[in-house]
């Protein structure tokens, strides 16, 4: 594993984009941050396994009535293969529609139009490079997961939330919840973040959720695009983020020259995961007095793919 550059000394690719750290495992990398996942790392992360608990990290994959950036609604057809008395069944989803893992074929620097090491457009329409698939055949996202319960925590001080407006959570207020919860990070952690969006989400009506879904772009609460939110990030050395609203960080973006989206997915490798559920870990967290815990995600083996659901659990 190589050592790893400080913040300021980004972009590693000077010919390439803002904050690029393209060659850090080499040119021909798809892995990225992941790399950070090392037999080492599953190990130790073993050790946050006590008594076996396990919680289910996915959102059902037809929560979103009416999907928000245009996406198509999930649809699951069960059908009976007459005479015999059995069934089979079909799905049809757009793989940003309910919990998932954003891909490093998903997101490009806008400006340059290039993904996680150089990638152009025609590569990935001409090739498999950057799939999701190379993520599964590596052992999928697994290590120590770390929960910011934020919604528990704005709570706990009588800070409102609008979840369904673009509401920015700074960095300075992500080391405010890990501090009242004594949690510290480890190089190759699984960050969560926890709004409580996926619970507003359910109390909405249908008129409410297709007025939601109507807005172009919607506007969403999330975590802060800053040079310090990246920094961050970069510090902590985390292998992956993800939280419990549609998009990471707060939409529509408030600072693209920051753009979390560019930076993490295009720029390091780092996988962005969004609409977890996160209501069950939470409770699971409170009650232990504990916010990290073993986390295990294989997601689909889709050659080539853009985004793939988590197939995620915790384990205490």
């Amino acid at each position: 594993m190589p050592d790893k550059p400080s913040f300021d000394s980004l972009p590693l690719r000077k010919d390439g984009p803002p904050g690029n750290a393209w060659g850090l495992f080499g040119s021909n990398d798809q892995l990225g941050m992941l790399n950070l996942l090392t037999p080492e790392n599953t190990a130790a992360s073993a050790k946050e396994i006590v008594d076996g608990v396990r919680v289910s990290t996915d959102w059902p994959l037809d929560s979103m009535r009416t999907p928000c950036f245009g996406r198509a609604t999930f649809e699951h057809n069960v059908f009976t293969k007459s005479p015999r008395i059995v069934n089979d069944d079909t799905i049809s989803l757009n793989t940003q529609s309910s919990s998932q893992w954003d891909g490093f074929r998903h997101f490009a620097y806008q400006k340059e139009g290039l993904f996680y090491n150089g990638c152009s457009l025609e590569d990935i329409k001409t090739s498999k490079f950057n799939g999701i698939h190379v993520w599964t055949e590596n052992g999928g996202i697994v290590g120590r997961g770390v929960l910011l319960d934020y919604a528990s925590w704005a709570q706990a001080n009588n800070r409102p939330i609008s979840h369904f407006q673009t509401n920015s959570i700074p960095v300075s207020v992500l080391k405010e919840v890990a501090a009242s919860q004594n949690t510290t990070f480890r190089p190759g952690d699984i960050l969560f973040v926890r709004t409580g969006w996926t619970k507003a989400y359910e109390q909405l009506s249908i008129k409410e959720c297709q007025d939601l879904a109507s807005q172009i772009p919607p506007p969403l609460i999330g975590v802060e695009s800053s040079k310090d939110t990246l920094r961050w990030i970069w510090d902590e050395g985390f292998a992956a983020v993800a939280g419990d609203m549609p998009s990471f960080e707060a939409w529509p973006c408030q600072n693209t020259e920051f753009w979390l989206h560019e930076w993490l997915l295009s720029g390091w490798g780092l996988p962005i995961g969004e609409l977890f559920d996160l209501e069950r870990l939470s409770e699971e967290c409170r009650k232990r007095q504990k916010w990290s815990f073993f986390f295990s995600s294989v997601p689909l083996k889709i050659p080539g793919g853009v985004a793939s659901p988590p197939n995620g659990v915790a384990i205490f």
